[in-house]
């Protein structure tokens, strides 16, 4: 089985930075993209940021500039550092991993429970 965690969440001012990170463990083969995706309630959940087993990052246009993706392959997680936060930028994060699965050889969508990420103004 495989499980991705989220951290980092938290109550922030407008203008403060935030990292978040995403750790996936279980029956993991090997990682291909991850992802931060964010939803505030009764929303669709949106793409914040991608990167690739290569790192090579995309970025929704409401964060270019502000946030970056990163990635450490040896511990198998994902990293969004968040500056200049906007009240906008509230909402739940999910982390989300292509992930290919030992037990049965295929590729898989996950997604971790989310970390709340707040910004007050």
């Amino acid at each position: 089985q495989v499980r991705l965690v989220e951290s980092g969440g938290g109550l922030v001012q407008a203008g403060g930075s935030l990292k978040l990170s995403c750790a996936a463990s279980g029956s993991i083969f090997s990682i291909n993209a991850m992802g931060w995706y964010r939803q505030d309630p009764g929303k669709q959940r949106d793409l914040v940021a991608t990167i690739t087993s290569e790192s090579s990052a995309n970025y929704a246009d409401s964060v270019k500039g502000r946030f970056t993706i990163s990635r450490d392959n040896d511990k198998n997680t994902v990293y969004l550092q968040m500056n200049d936060l906007k009240a906008e930028d509230t909402a739940i994060y999910y982390c989300n991993a292509q992930i290919i699965v030992r037990t049965y050889a295929y590729t898989g969508d996950f997604w971790g429970q989310g970390t709340q990420v707040t910004v007050s103004s």
